[in-house]
């Protein structure tokens, strides 16, 4: 059977072979015991539902066997036998050519050289799920192939409700993910509602279909990383050539599917970057992709390494092969200067290997966290602590320590550790803190990115090529290159820095080797640049010089979460912990034209803790393509902009009152500033 007819069985009428289980990939750990025998037999039942009656004798021990060992049914069984990367959109069965590039999205997330745990559906983040199971990503394949623009298919946490009647500019596909009643949103209800096959994590753009492999984050980790250079140059009052870049160190953990591009992000940025990792798979991934310069295994070889390469000002990476404490501990005891440290652990994801103790190996931890989880919960507890007051004894000679957003600083207090300070501004535990909401380090989105890029509108803009053509991938960097720079012209000052890094960032993107999985690019850019080179894309499209591409964005952006301690932490009128913003912008999305749209409790920082949404739309040359992406991309942005504006953010209500001289019809609440010295009398 072909490939086309194998999307199109769906579910086989027969029960397929057996599949070995590969031992030269990444699996993910087993999970917890979590279900009572009474909830093993409904997860148990709501498994079998996917299949004929017939098959139920034969297919429920082996379920059984499989929720008992790794904690989830996965359905191995039903894995397809072709072949899953990012094929040319035109490669699909299908009579929507939306749907098709749907399917190419789902296809990228679970590439084997993109998804972290491809057996288990997962993309990325440890527990960030495409689908939940085999049948729900061959029933939803088999749907995308069969919808005509007509249609739109719901997806509820990887569950293909189905295809409903709906209309040509309506969501092809609508999709939630975790979306539990908020008091039901604590880690062991994902656990509990995940093992019984109701709800998955489905992290950011993993169960949106939207993630592009370790790019994805690469160029916000490299404005992060270059902007945190240039905050420690100019808190030491340092000249820029002295302290920018070469023979600065930066110093961090994890090599997964988003963290694993801070090695490649630290060479562009032109520092020296020390990455820790306990897994050694995740180690030889991203040095075999060249996301990663040398790996190194021995704590005393890389002391001396680092030396080197500080004494010689190189710009090289660093895989440390081990826990990133022991990084932290003997770079204190050998006086090894840290310029920037930073974590990228998924703590999210603390208890079931998102965080990994020191002391205990890579194998030793997956087999405590499965056998004693509750030991397993106190050694991290304990690594935390450790963690936390390491980077403490760094802070005191100087190192800038900022939270990249993976909730480090919240499960380091909640630990116990020294992350919050008192009345006299001592590092103390939340215990003795002044505000115990208020951490002694900045998350990035407050220092640099929020400030810097969302409050002005700039955020992680994306497309891919469906066609899976390099060329067009090239054709498309040169537009968007061109587009920049004619805007750049025009722009006022107070975005003239990130426009000059923006068009450096796509003139060397061929160069940084960034494809891993599909044709695809990343570049920050405002509602103005993502509309503009939208539209000439759209343009290209029509000439015939490129094919169809695919516009995104991560959900890390101005206006798709709510997250209070990433992506609105610098929110500071006390909204930070509503989620109006990202449920307003899925909502406005949908029906401004994106071709999918998706919302999902969790991700990045936690299940619980954070409501994100995504989209997808697709560009195919014609005046209602055109049309589409001016209306949404517009709101995409502004959105988020508006939000910032009347929570009192400088360069955001700079962004808005900017944004309706350009759009008359756009007309917003603007905050009225109260002056301090009306509070000096009042007693409060």
């Amino acid at each position: 059977m072909d490939f086309k007819m194998q999307i199109l069985e769906g579910i086989p009428n027969n029960i397929p072979a057996q599949k070995k289980y590969a031992l030269d990939i990444n699996h993910a750990p087993k999970r917890k015991e979590i279900l009572n025998n009474q909830e093993k037999k409904l997860a148990l039942q709501n498994a079998l539902r996917y299949f004929e009656p017939k098959d139920h004798a034969a297919l429920l021990p082996e379920f059984l066997d499989e929720l008992n060992t790794y904690g989830r049914i996965y359905m191995y069984r039903y894995r397809p036998d072709y072949k899953i990367y990012a094929r040319p959109v035109d490669d699909y069965p299908g009579k929507s050519i939306q749907a098709k590039a749907i399917m190419h999205m789902i296809h990228n997330n679970l590439d084997h050289k993109v998804a972290q745990h491809p057996h288990e559906l997962i993309t990325y983040g440890g527990n960030g799920a495409v689908f939940q199971n085999w049948a729900q990503y061959r029933l939803v394949m088999k749907y995308l192939a069969e919808m005509s623009n007509e249609q739109t298919l719901v997806i509820n946490s990887g569950h293909p409700l189905g295809l409903f009647p709906s209309h040509s500019n309506a969501p092809r596909v609508v999709v939630t993910n975790g979306m539990v009643i908020p008091n039901y949103s604590k880690p062991d209800d994902w656990e509990k509602f995940n093992a019984l096959g109701v709800s998955q994590y489905g992290q950011m753009t993993a169960g949106s279909y939207m993630y592009i492999g370790p790019q994805g984050i690469v160029h916000g980790t490299t404005i992060t990383v270059l902007n945190g250079l240039r905050m420690v140059a100019k808190k030491f009052n340092l000249s820029t050539g002295a302290k920018l870049g070469k023979g600065s160190l930066f110093v961090t953990s994890g090599l997964g599917g988003m963290s694993g591009a801070q090695p490649k992000a630290g060479n562009i940025a032109g520092c020296i970057t020390v990455c820790a990792e306990v897994n050694p798979k995740a180690v030889e991934v991203r040095h075999s992709q060249g996301w990663v310069d040398e790996v190194v295994k021995d704590i005393k070889s890389l002391i001396l390494k680092v030396r080197k390469a500080k004494e010689e000002k190189k710009i090289i990476s660093f895989a440390y092969e081990g826990n990133v404490v022991e990084v932290w501990e003997e770079f204190d005891k050998e006086n090894i200067h840290i310029d920037l440290g930073s974590d990228q652990t998924s703590l999210h994801n603390p208890w079931s290997g998102g965080y990994y103790p020191v002391g205990l190996s890579f194998e030793e931890s997956n087999q405590l966290m499965a056998k004693n989880p509750g030991e397993f919960q106190t050694k991290v507890q304990e690594s935390l602590r450790r963690h936390a007051e390491a980077i403490n004894n760094h802070s005191k000679k100087g190192t800038y320590f900022f939270d990249y957003g993976n909730a480090f600083l919240l499960e380091a207090s909640r630990a116990g550790a020294k992350v919050h300070r008192d009345k006299s501004g001592n590092l103390v535990a939340a215990s003795e803190a002044i505000n115990k909401e208020e951490f002694a380090y900045p998350s990035y989105v407050q220092d640099i990115m929020g400030p810097m890029c969302f409050d002005y509108g700039f955020g992680p803009f994306r497309w891919v090529c469906a066609s899976g053509k390099p060329e067009d991938l090239e054709k498309t960097d040169l537009i968007a290159t061109n587009v920049l720079n004619k805007l750049k012209e025009s722009s006022p000052v107070e975005i003239q820095q990130q426009m000059q890094d923006n068009i450096k960032w796509i003139k060397e993107a061929q160069q940084n080797n960034l494809v891993v999985g599909s044709q695809a690019r990343i570049l920050y850019a405002d509602a103005i640049g993502r509309i503009e080179i939208a539209k000439a894309f759209n343009d290209a499209i029509a000439k015939g010089e490129i094919g169809p591409v695919v516009l995104g964005r991560d959900h890390h952006d101005v206006s798709g979460t709510d997250s209070p301690y990433r992506e609105t932490s610098n929110i500071y009128d006390g909204s930070k912990f509503t989620a109006d913003m990202a449920i307003q912008n899925v909502i406005g999305d949908a029906f401004r034209g994106a071709t999918w749209v998706s919302i999902h409790n969790g991700g990045g920082v936690g299940w619980g803790e954070v409501i994100n949404g995504g989209f997808g739309m697709l560009l195919e040359g014609d005046e209602a393509s055109e049309k589409r992406l001016r209306s949404m991309l517009h709101w995409d942005v502004n959105n988020g902009i508006t939000r910032r504006s009347w929570a009192r953010n400088k360069g955001a209500m700079f962004a808005i009152k900017r944004a309706m001289e350009i759009e008359p019809k756009l007309k917003v609440t603007i905050p009225n500033l109260v002056k301090e010295e009306y509070f000096k009398d009042l007693d409060i």
